[in-house]
C-alpha cells in the first residue's frame, strides 16, 4: 500500500505494516472489511501526496446546533444565506484561505467549484483571515438530516478531513445519534477532533461549566477523554476567539494532516484486529507434531506390524539355519511359535486419527486470535478423510521386508545336502559293516570314506547351524527397524503435508498479520 511519497518515512512504514496485515488476512477476514481497510490506507496516502500547506477543517453538527452560524462566524461571511452556496443539497461548501495549491486538494475532497469560496480573491485583508492562511473550512450537511444523501456526504467528508470540529447543542448534546454513529467509532481520532458546545448564551452562567464538564464526561465514555470541549455562542461571539485560536494553533502546528493519517491507519488496524484477533502468536513446539505422528502411527498399527515382522522373520531365519533334525523335532525356528502368515498393515483406526488431529487443531487454534482460530482448525481437520485414504493407500504399498534373503535359502539347501551326506555316508558305512565288507571301502587318512563323509556331514551341519544362528541374530531386528522407518516415513509425509504444513501456514500468516498490526500502530 505504500507510496513513493511515504516510503521510508514513519507513516510509510505504518502504511506498509497495514498492507502486510491486509495481505496476511486475505481469505481469513471478510473481503468487504479488507477492501475498506485498503481503501482507508489508500485514502491516507493519497492525502499525504496533496498540499501539505492546507489543513482541511470540517464543521459538523446536527440540525439546530448552530453549525452554519458558527461557520459564518469563522469565515466572516454570510455564506449560509447565499442560495447557491447554501448546502440545501447533499453538497458541502468550502472556504479556502490561500488558493495556491488548493485546487487539487479540493478536487480530491470532492467539492465542486460552485461550492468553493477563495478568501484571497475577495481582497479581504482582515488580520484574522491572514492567520487562517492554509485553512480549507468545510460546512457539512446536518448529520441528522432525513436525506440519505446528506448522511453519505457527511460520512465521506469526515473520512477525509484533517481536523473535525463538532458543534453540539445544549438541548441535544447527549443525543445517541452523534455519539453512537460518530464519536464512539472514532476513539482513535481524538487528536484531530474539537467539540464546541454552541448556544452557551442560553445556559445560565453558573451552569455553563457544569454542562461543558458533562459533555467531557460523555466523550470520555465514548473513548474520547482528551478531546477539547469549548463553550461558544456563534450568535453572541462567546468563545469564538478561543475556537478560532485553537483551530489556528492546530493549523500552524502542521500536525493535523499527519495526525489524521496516523489515526486512520490506527483505526483500520483496530478494525482488522477486532476481526482477526489480538492474541500474541504462540507456535506449537516441534515435539507436539512428533506426538501427533506417533499417535497416527499407533492408529495405523505400525508398532504391532513391526513386532510381527521381527517375530515372523526371526522365526523363518532361525528355521533356515537350524540343523534339519532339530527343526523336524520342533527344536528350532520359531521356538514352538507357529507363524501362519506375513504381517500386514491393518485398516487405519480413523477415529483415533480424528481425535489426535482435532486435539492438535484445538491447541494450535489457542495460539492465535479468536477470529483466526477457526481457520487454523480448518487447516488441520479440513482433509481428514483424504488423510485416512492416503494413509491406507500409501502404507499398504510399503515393502515390509518379510522375505528371507537369498543367502539364507542357500544355507537351508546346504543344510539338507550335509544331512543327506551324513545319512548317506553313515548308512553306507553301516551297510558295509553288516556285510563284513568294510575292508573293501576306500580309505581316507586311514578311515573309511563313508565314515568320513557321514561324520563330516554331521560336524559341518552342526557348525553351519551355530554360525548361521549367530549371523541371523540381528537380521530380524534390522529388517523390523527398516520397515518401521519406512512406515513412519509414510506417516510423516502424509501428516506433514495434510496437517502440519497447513497449520504452520496459518500460524505463520497470523504471525505476519500481528507484525503488520504492530507496525501500523503508533
Amino acid at each position: 500500500m505504500g507510496d513513493l511519497a511515504t516510503r521510508g518515512t514513519p507513516i510509510g512504514e505504518r502504511v506498509d505494516g497495514l498492507g502486510d496485515a491486509v495481505l496476511a488476512a486475505r481469505g481469513r477476514v471478510p473481503d468487504e472489511l479488507l477492501d475498506e481497510v485498503a481503501a482507508a490506507a489508500d485514502r491516507a496516502t493519497g492525502r499525504l501526496k496533496l498540499s501539505a500547506r492546507h489543513t482541511v477543517v470540517a464543521i459538523a453538527g446536527a440540525t439546530g446546533s448552530g453549525k452554519s452560524s458558527t461557520y459564518n462566524a469563522l469565515t466572516g461571511l454570510e455564506l449560509s444565506s447565499v442560495g447557491i452556496r447554501r448546502p440545501t443539497t447533499s453538497w458541502a461548501t468550502a472556504v479556502v484561505w490561500g488558493s495556491q495549491g488548493a485546487e487539487e486538494l479540493l478536487d480530491w475532497i470532492g467539492i465542486p467549484p460552485r461550492h468553493q469560496t477563495m478568501r484571497d480573491s475577495m481582497l479581504d485583508t482582515r488580520r484574522e483571515d491572514s492567520s487562517f492562511d492554509g485553512v480549507v473550512l468545510l460546512d457539512l450537511p446536518d448529520h441528522d438530516s432525513t436525506e440519505v444523501s446528506h448522511h453519505l456526504e457527511v460520512d465521506r467528508l469526515i473520512a477525509v478531513a484533517d481536523l473535525m470540529v463538532w458543534i453540539l447543542d445544549p438541548q441535544k448534546y447527549a443525543d445517541a445519534a452523534v455519539h453512537d454513529r460518530y464519536f464512539k467509532p472514532m476513539a482513535t481520532h481524538q487528536g484531530v477532533m474539537l467539540v464546541a458546545l454552541n448556544h452557551i448564551d442560553t445556559v445560565p452562567p453558573e451552569r455553563r461549566q457544569t454542562m461543558v464538564d458533562d459533555v467531557r464526561r460523555l466523550l470520555a465514555e465514548d473513548g474520547l477523554p482528551d478531546v477539547q470541549v469549548l463553550g461558544i455562542s456563534a450568535k453572541e461571539g462567546i468563545g469564538m476567539a478561543e475556537l478560532r485560536a485553537e483551530i489556528q494553533r492546530r493549523v500552524q502546528d502542521k500536525r493535523s494532516t499527519t495526525a489524521r493519517v496516523e489515526a486512520d491507519i490506527a483505526a483500520a488496524a483496530g478494525r482488522l484486529e477486532a476481526a482477526a484477533g489480538s492474541a500474541p502468536v504462540r507456535e506449537l513446539p516441534v515435539k507436539r507434531f512428533d506426538e501427533l505422528e506417533e499417535a497416527v502411527a499407533d492408529a495405523a498399527g505400525v508398532s504391532a506390524v513391526v513386532d510381527g515382522i521381527e517375530r515372523t522373520l526371526g522365526s523363518r531365519a532361525r528355521g533356515a539355519v537350524t540343523w534339519p533334525p532339530l527343526l523336524l523335532l520342533g527344536r528350532g525356528g520359531g521356538d514352538g511359535e507357529r507363524i501362519d502368515a506375513d504381517p500386514r498393515i491393518a485398516p487405519l483406526d480413523r477415529a483415533s486419527v480424528d481425535t489426535a488431529v482435532r486435539g492438535l487443531a484445538d491447541e494450535a487454534g489457542d495460539g492465535v486470535g479468536e477470529g483466526w482460530a477457526p481457520h487454523v482448525r480448518t487447516a488441520a481437520t479440513g482433509r481428514l478423510a483424504e488423510v485416512g485414504d492416503r494413509l491406507d493407500r500409501e502404507l499398504g504399498k510399503v515393502d515390509l521386508g518379510v522375505r528371507l534373503p537369498f543367502w539364507l535359502n542357500l544355507v537351508r539347501l546346504l543344510h539338507w545336502l550335509l544331512l543327506l551326506a551324513a545319512v548317506g555316508g553313515l548308512g553306507w558305512w553301516g551297510y558295509a559293516a553288516v556285510r563284513g565288507t568294510t575292508d573293501d571301502l576306500q580309505q581316507v587318512a586311514g578311515f573309511p570314506l563313508p565314515a568320513v563323509v557321514g561324520v563330516a556331514g554331521l560336524v559341518l551341519g552342526i557348525v553351519l547351524a551355530i554360525v548361521g544362528r549367530s549371523l541371523v541374530g540381528g537380521l530380524a531386528r534390522g529388517r523390523a527397524e527398516s520397515a518401521d522407518e519406512r512406515l513412519r516415513a509414510v506417516v510423516h509425509e502424509v501428516v506433514d503435508a495434510d496437517v502440519v504444513q497447513p497449520v504452520n501456514r496459518e500460524v505463520a500468516a497470523y504471525a505476519s498479520f500481528r507484525r503488520g498490526i504492530a507496525a501500523a500502530r503508533p
